[in-house]
């Protein structure tokens, strides 16, 4: 079996090995499809939080499950699936009240432990959703498209609601994805004046900023003199999470999707002032993958768009550096296997 292991910052290695054993409660999956996001690329540059080398990268997977090691009413063998990364404890706090991902202990295929970047991989079968009526590239994007819908859920956005989304990334995209499926109005902000065209033209946002000084004079004159009552981060960079907290109206709210490896500050009496609520969301439950699949599959998502790059598996290796120049204008890469 072949893997892709970030053996340090800046370097892969092709390896060879056996397969995984297939533990009891566990599934063999032939992983198909990879997706590349901003964690990996953090990885590989030698700033992601809570990681350490070597470590094989990917968790967007999806793949077609070989072996099932015991009874599983929800997957069989031939089934296509996506892996449900985030594998909990089941025991703490945080998983009795059904906040799996954020379980005190939990370990993320690809960050903590082992990920996908190879022909296999086993895992719980339970953390497997199978997905027969998408095709293996919908697949993989459900575990990116979910982390936008937890946000989304995390909000608890109303219809018409004035949503702004900071940054036009994956994450980003499925933010504004998942708003205006709430019905909500959104506005997208972005360095990156592509991106922002991609944004309009192919999720069907109301408007877009590009961000510089005169964003919120901008935003105020789009909504007739207001600013918007929910604003998502989904930059993960501190210098835009740190400016974020001027954007939302009185009593609004804030959301912070993206994760950066620094401190946050913001002025106490203006967050007082204004009564903002301030949320994190960490990655996705269960429940978000099934809402996303089901999304899918009845075509209220459209991602045909979202995947601009790809590549095959044995060359990932040298390709992954040319994804990493912003003139390439990567959304979204995937690797085939």
């Amino acid at each position: 079996m072949k893997s892709i292991v970030c053996h340090e910052s800046y370097l892969f290695k092709m390896i060879n090995g056996e397969k995984p054993k297939c533990h009891p409660g566990e599934a063999l999956v032939q992983i198909k499809r990879i997706g590349i996001c901003g964690t990996d690329l953090h990885a590989y540059r030698g700033n992601q939080p809570y990681f350490s080398y070597p470590r094989i990268l990917g968790h967007e997977l999806s793949g077609i499950v070989e072996k099932v090691n015991g009874d599983n009413s929800e997957i069989k063998v031939g089934d296509h699936v996506s892996v449900l990364p985030y594998l909990e404890c089941g025991e703490c706090p945080a998983c009795r009240s059904g906040k799996t991902n954020c379980c005190s202990t939990l370990s993320v295929l690809g960050v903590h432990q082992d990920g996908g970047m190879r022909e296999y991989i086993s895992v719980p079968a339970d953390h497997l959703i199978e997905t027969n009526k998408l095709t293996l590239d919908d697949a993989a994007m459900i575990e990116p498209l979910s982390i936008g819908a937890h946000a989304v859920r995390r909000a608890h956005l109303r219809k018409g609601e004035k949503v702004l989304v900071i940054g036009a990334g994956p994450i980003g995209l499925a933010v504004m994805s998942f708003a205006k499926l709430e019905g909500a109005t959104v506005i997208a902000m972005d360095v990156n004046k592509e991106r922002l065209t991609f944004c309009k033209e192919n999720i069907g946002i109301d408007d877009v900023i590009v961000a510089n000084e005169e964003s919120i004079t901008t935003l105020r004159k789009m909504f007739n003199g207001e600013l918007p009552e929910t604003v998502f981060d989904a930059t993960g960079n501190v210098h835009s999470m740190n400016s974020a907290f001027q954007y939302p109206e009185q009593g609004g709210k804030l959301v912070f999707v993206g994760l950066v490896n620094d401190q946050i500050t913001f002025s106490d009496p203006e967050f007082h002032r204004k009564e903002l609520t301030l949320l994190s969301s960490r990655n996705a439950t269960k429940e978000d993958f099934y809402f996303v699949k089901q999304s899918l599959e009845n075509g209220y998502i459209n991602i045909s768009k979202f995947i601009t790059h790809r590549c095959k598996f044995e060359n990932m290796p040298s390709t992954f550096n040319d994804w990493l120049n912003p003139d390439s204008n990567v959304i979204k890469a995937l690797v085939e296997i």
